[in-house]
């Protein structure tokens, strides 16, 4: 099966300094509920200083988007806090640290396209200005709400 490129996909969908995420559809566009609804087809990269690994299918979820976006925004409030991307797959996980009050980041990804055989990090420093990616965020939550979550509360 062939899979887009970041070429047809055009600019990605979220960008956080050195990772960058394409979101082209959901995995079951069909599917209301909680489990298989929220799932998204994903590309994933992470590069810096002469490394880039790639990271591809549906390995991210609309409810861990969600809490990203949130944490996020609390942290761009704050400058205070930790902000966790990461699914119950095992493929991406971002985590973003307020480092102190000046709007310092410390950002560590963690991505592989096969978690049986490989393991890659990425750490770096930033600052808040690079956490617009909240914008960006609520854009793609517009294009693909989480589903089946209401009930639960």
């Amino acid at each position: 099966m062939s899979h887009p490129t970041p070429e047809q996909l055009g600019p990605p969908s979220l960008r956080l300094a050195f990772i960058q995420i394409w979101v082209y559809g959901r995995q079951f566009p069909d599917a209301p509920d909680k489990w298989d609804g929220n799932w998204l087809n994903v590309l994933v990269h992470c590069g810096k200083d002469g490394a880039s690994v790639w990271a591809e299918g549906a390995i991210l979820d609309t409810v861990a988007l969600s809490r990203f976006r949130d944490d996020l925004d609390r942290m761009y409030r704050t400058l205070t806090g930790v902000a966790v991307l990461e699914s119950d797959e095992p493929n991406v996980k971002a985590r973003v640290e307020a480092s102190d009050r000046a709007g310092h980041l410390r950002v560590r990804v963690d991505i592989t396209p096969d978690n049986a055989s490989q393991g890659h990090w990425f750490e770096f420093e930033a600052d808040q200005s690079y956490l617009p990616p909240i914008d960006q965020l609520d854009s793609l939550l517009r294009a693909f709400p989480v589903r089946g979550i209401e009930n639960d509360r």
